[in-house]
């Protein structure tokens, strides 16, 4: 099964620059046919789920919360795991690829969860992590919206199903 999902993540609160990335980001994606999973709440979140709908996608928010009513309203399928913050493992592993933009030390525990299952993590304006080593255990940095999904592209298209 091909399943072409990718994860983006980054702050509930969020920078107008880190939101405008965000749905770029969404945007692409969709129009590239992937599957966008995002943590179902604002900021970018919120961005990258509407970017995604806007372009014709599909996406999913896997919320913190029971009540799938808590999620943004650009999320087409939530999922609401009650797990609080522990729904952040879900998150990173549910992807092929992930893409932080931005983001706190929930993002920074996303990127972690995703680096120790071997998912790869593009970073726009976000962590940087063992930025000598970064094709095999940190974080990608990428330029531009464009970049950053050109790379997860790239990266997905090596993943195995």
């Amino acid at each position: 099964m091909d399943v072409r999902q990718i994860s983006v993540i980054g702050a509930g609160d969020c920078t107008p620059r880190e939101a405008e990335s965000a749905r770029r980001v969404g945007a692409l994606l969709a129009r590239a046919g992937v599957v966008v999973i995002t943590g179902g709440l604002g900021g970018v979140m919120e961005a990258a789920s509407r970017g995604a709908v806007e372009a014709g996608g599909l996406t999913v928010g896997v919320l913190p919360t029971d009540r799938l009513d808590d999620a943004n309203p650009w999320v087409r399928v939530p999922l609401a795991t009650g797990m609080g913050d522990a729904r952040n493992v879900i998150i990173a592993g549910s992807a092929k690829v992930v893409i932080a933009i931005g983001g706190r030390l929930g993002t920074l525990a996303e990127i972690a969860f995703a680096r120790k299952r071997g998912i790869p993590v593009i970073g726009l304006d976000s962590w940087e992590i063992d930025a000598d080593r970064a094709a095999t255990s940190g974080v990608v940095p990428a330029v531009s919206p464009e970049d950053a999904v050109a790379r997860a592209l790239e990266l997905l298209g090596r993943s195995p199903a």
